[in-house]
């Protein structure tokens, strides 16, 4: 059985159980496959003081077995804010002695990095003091938002040169790791994955009088519900989802996810007038997730920008056309009507974009069959290729 160490910084742990789910879904149906043995090192960034938000994750279990996979969560010194430009050199001066502990008592033949910075520049480092095959992967903001950085830009260009092979969430994605003057080369795109037996069209009668006692959020059957999966942060855009509610009679908005925008983003309702349509479910438990995008009639998303996002591929796997930004990967999901709209990330736009499929609404059926290739089956066993071709490189 080969063998890949897989650095993480996005990777869920017991404080936030919903942080980079997709990408232990991805590794853990690798594992599933039975010819890769999967570790995962997710490092933790702890300030010299690990004092409030930051104690639980000081508490977290340096070890644990998780689905398959052995996951080591080793501990760098973070400054909050400000050094963001050093992170991937402390990660690599925690994570290497643990990753040559490893490989002495179990080869590894390839490391891997699950997001372009600060992971890929640390595991670049780390790949070159051990002469390890080395793919880093790109899913959005780490080359959209980092990208702008003129430091992690230059990190990320040398860790690319470092590569054997490099992975986009999409096309759209590769294309603007090309014009970073990344090898072209070097670069395949890896869709994301979907758990099929759990994101399907579930039509039941009583399915949002049962959403209303579990979230205590009265969600009437004759009016819209919209709903917005997403970190609450500014560039989501979920303040304009808000404000489009003022063109959208009756319709409900159900915010899944958490974040530092939160208090802008309630402040905003009470002055939009719409705070009694509006319910902020915060991190929610993975199960109740296709319940909500099924019962909604759209799913918004008005983000600045994507790789691929995850939520528009559950949305409409569940039969829920999804309204969005014309951004990184969004034309090779939303490439038709019966999938929904894109739109210009401002409310009057947004909202004549979910007026017009709540207008003319496709069938479930059809939606949901937009995401016929997705599936984590076929997620892995494409990285399982990938990691072959890279092997077969250094030979």
């Amino acid at each position: 059985m080969k063998h890949v160490v897989a650095l993480s910084t996005l990777y869920p742990n017991p404080v936030n159980p919903r942080f980079g789910t997709f990408v232990a879904r991805s590794l853990e149906a690798l594992a599933r496959r039975g010819d890769w043995r999967v570790t995962v090192i997710s490092p933790i960034g702890l300030p010299p003081l690990a004092l409030g938000r930051y104690r639980p994750l000081a508490e977290l279990p340096s070890i644990s077995q998780e689905c398959g996979i052995t996951v080591f969560r080793p501990h760098f010194t973070l400054i909050p804010r400000i050094g963001a430009r050093r992170n991937a050199a402390a990660i690599a001066r925690a994570a290497l002695p643990l990753i040559e502990r490893i490989h002495a008592e179990t080869t590894i033949d390839v490391l891997d990095a699950q997001f372009f910075f600060p992971d890929g520049p640390a595991a670049a480092e780390i790949a070159e003091a051990m002469a390890l095959p080395l793919s880093i992967k790109a899913r959005g903001s780490d080359i959209s938002f980092w990208g702008d950085y003129d430091f992690a830009r230059k990190q990320m260009l040398i860790a690319a040169r470092k590569a054997t092979g490099l992975l986009a969430v999409s096309c759209d994605l590769a294309k603007q790791m090309i014009a970073m003057d990344m090898d072209e080369t070097k670069i395949a795109v890896h869709y994301t994955g979907l758990d099929r037996d759990r994101f399907r069209p579930l039509e039941h009668t009583q399915l949002r009088a049962q959403l209303s006692r579990e979230l205590g959020f009265d969600l009437p059957d004759n009016v819209p519900l919209l709903a917005c999966v997403g970190a609450l942060i500014e560039r989501k855009g979920q303040g304009i989802a808000i404000a489009a509610l003022r063109d959208i009679p009756g319709a409900r908005l159900i915010l899944i996810g958490k974040g530092e925008d939160e208090a802008r983003l309630r402040s905003l309702a009470e002055t939009e007038g719409v705070a009694d349509r509006v319910y902020f479910a915060g991190s929610i438990d993975h199960d109740l997730m296709p319940l909500i995008l099924s019962a909604a009639d759209v799913m918004v998303l008005p983000t600045v920008s994507e790789g691929l996002a995850n939520a528009w591929v559950e949305a409409l796997a569940c039969g829920t056309p999804v309204v969005t930004s014309d951004v990184g990967g969004a034309r090779e999901l939303i490439a038709n009507d019966v999938a929904g709209r894109l739109v210009a990330r401002d409310p009057h736009a947004v909202a004549k974009g979910i007026n017009a499929v709540l207008n003319s609404p496709p069938s479930r059926e059809a939606v949901a069959a937009m995401t016929e290739q997705f599936s984590w089956d076929a997620n892995a066993a494409t990285l399982a290729a990938h990691y072959e071709k890279l092997l077969a490189i250094g030979r």
